[in-house]
C-alpha cells in the first residue's frame, strides 16, 4: 500500500496554474495575479482632508488651547473667519490666505498654502467664523500626495492572491482589467451501469447518479471551474471519446465509479493509450483503491475515484481538492487542522490513515473543541451519506493508532462550515 503522504506527492506535483487571461477587475477576486501590476500615477492624486473639519495653516492656529486673556482678563478662544466650503470632488480651485479657513469634507482638495486640517471636535463649528480649541501640527488630518503609492510603485505584485482589497486598489489607480491565472477547469463525470439521472425514476438494481452532483460541488467549494458531465457509458469507446473530449477542455478530470471490479477493467480499457494511468491501493479510509495519472497532449491530471459517494468525497478532499488549491496559488493548500478531545470511542483500521466524518463543537467552559464521530466507532457505515451532511469536519487517525478512547486528543481537519 503506498501511504497518504506519498500520493499527494505524487498527485499535487502536477498542479499547473491554468494559461493566464485578462480580465475585468470585478471578476478577478479569488484568483491568482499573474502579473506585476505598476501603477502610472500617485495616489491620492492631489493633497486632500483626511476627515471633516477645517483646513488651515498650521502656523495660524500654533497658538490654540493656550490660556489666553483678552486686556479685561477675559479667558479668549482663537478665531479665524471661515471664507469658503470645499466639498469632496470639487475641481475649483482655492487659496487660502493668511489667517484665513475653509470649511472642507473629507476627500476634499486642500486649498492653496493650507498644510493642516481641524478636526470638527476642536472646533465650535462655526459657519462664518470658527473658535479653534486645539492646534495642529503641519501634516495633520491630511492625505498628501502619493502618500499610497507613487509612480513606479507595485500595487499588486504577481502571485498575489486577488481580494477585496487588492480590486479596491486596482480601481484606485485606474486599473479596470488585470491579467490572471483562471480558476482551473474541472469535467467530473460517473461511470455505472446502474446509475440513473434525478429526471428518472430509478428500475430495480438501479440507483441516483450521486457522485457526479456531489463531485462537482466539491470542487466548486475548492474554487475550481466546474462541467459536470453525468453518466457516461461505461462502454470502452464512448468512455474513450467523452475523456478526450474533456482532457481538451480541462486542467482537471475526475471519473466517479471508476475503480474496483468490473468497471475498473472496462476503463481502464477505454484510457489505454491516453497517458500513464495507474490504479493503485493507498493506506487510507475509506477510499483507499483510487486511480490517477497524466492523460492526453497535455498531461491532464485524471482521477478515478470509488462509487460509494462518502468513499469518493473523501478522496476528493484528500487528494483533489490540494490540488485544486494549488493550481489557484494557495499556499497552504490543506484544511486547517484543530486538535479535540473524542466525546466518543474510536476504533480505525490498523495500517491505514482514518478520515471520519465528524461533528466539531466548542466546550462552552473551556473553550475547548469537542469532536463527536459520526457513521458507528470505525466510520463503518461509510456508504451513509447523510452522516457526510451531518459532518462539519474529518477525523484523521493516524495509521498506527487503532483506538481511540473517549475524552483523548485527536487531530481534526475543518470542512466548509454550514450557515
Amino acid at each position: 500500500m503506498r501511504s497518504v503522504e506519498d500520493q499527494q506527492i505524487k498527485v499535487t506535483a502536477a498542479a499547473v496554474a491554468p494559461r493566464p487571461v485578462r480580465v475585468a477587475i470585478s471578476e478577478a477576486q479569488g484568483l491568482l495575479c499573474a502579473e506585476d501590476v505598476v501603477t502610472e500615477r500617485p495616489l491620492p492624486g492631489f493633497d486632500q482632508a483626511a476627515i471633516d473639519g477645517y483646513a488651515v495653516r498650521s502656523v495660524d492656529v500654533a497658538g490654540a488651547g493656550a490660556n489666553i486673556r483678552d486686556e479685561d482678563g477675559n479667558s479668549v478662544h482663537l478665531s479665524l473667519p471661515v471664507v469658503g466650503e470645499v466639498a469632496a470632488g470639487s475641481r475649483q480651485p482655492i487659496r487660502l490666505q493668511p489667517r484665513q479657513t475653509v470649511r472642507v469634507d473629507t476627500g476634499a482638495p486642500l486649498p492653496t498654502l493650507a498644510d493642516a486640517v481641524l478636526p470638527l471636535e476642536n472646533t465650535d463649528g462655526g459657519r462664518a467664523r470658527v473658535k479653534v480649541y486645539e492646534a495642529v501640527r503641519s501634516g495633520d488630518y491630511v492625505r498628501r500626495i502619493g502618500d499610497d503609492v507613487q509612480p513606479g510603485d507595485l500595487a499588486v505584485r504577481a502571485g498575489t492572491i486577488i481580494g477585496p482589497a487588492q480590486v479596491g486598489l486596482l480601481a484606485a489607480v485606474g486599473k479596470d482589467k488585470v491579467l490572471v491565472h483562471p480558476r482551473p477547469r474541472l469535467s467530473v463525470l460517473s461511470v455505472g451501469g446502474e446509475l440513473v439521472d434525478i429526471d428518472r425514476t430509478p428500475g430495480p438494481g438501479q440507483v441516483y447518479d450521486v457522485n457526479s452532483y456531489a463531485l462537482a460541488a466539491a470542487a466548486r467549494d475548492a474554487g475550481a471551474d466546474v462541467n459536470r458531465v453525468g453518466i457516461v457509458s461505461a462502454d470502452p469507446k464512448r468512455l474513450r471519446d467523452v475523456v478526450e473530449g474533456q482532457l481538451v477542455r480541462s486542467e482537471v478530470v475526475v471519473i466517479a465509479g471508476a475503480v474496483g471490479g468490473w468497471a475498473s477493467e472496462q476503463v481502464r480499457e477505454a484510457l489505454e493509450g491516453l497517458g500513464e494511468l495507474e490504479i493503485t491501493r493507498v493506506a487510507m479510509h475509506p477510499g483507499s483503491v483510487q486511480g490517477f495519472g497524466l492523460l492526453g497532449r497535455d498531461e491532464v491530471p485524471t482521477f478515478l475515484l470509488p462509487s460509494n459517494p462518502v468513499g469518493a468525497l473523501v478522496v476528493f478532499e484528500v487528494m483533489v481538492r490540494p490540488l485544486i488549491r494549488i493550481a489557484l496559488g494557495r499556499r497552504h493548500p490543506m484544511r486547517r487542522m484543530v486538535r479535540a478531545r473524542t466525546i466518543l470511542p474510536i476504533a480505525s483500521i490498523p495500517g491505514r490513515r482514518g478520515y471520519l466524518r465528524a461533528q466539531l463543537m466548542r466546550d462552552e467552559q473551556t473553550g475547548d473543541y469537542l469532536v463527536q464521530p459520526l457513521g458507528g466507532p470505525n466510520g463503518a457505515s461509510s456508504h451513509l451519506l447523510a452522516t457526510m451532511a451531518e459532518a462539519n469536519s474529518l477525523i484523521v487517525i493516524d495509521p498506527d493508532v487503532t483506538e481511540v478512547r473517549t475524552g483523548d486528543e485527536v487531530q481534526v481537519a475543518f470542512l466548509a462550515q454550514r450557515g
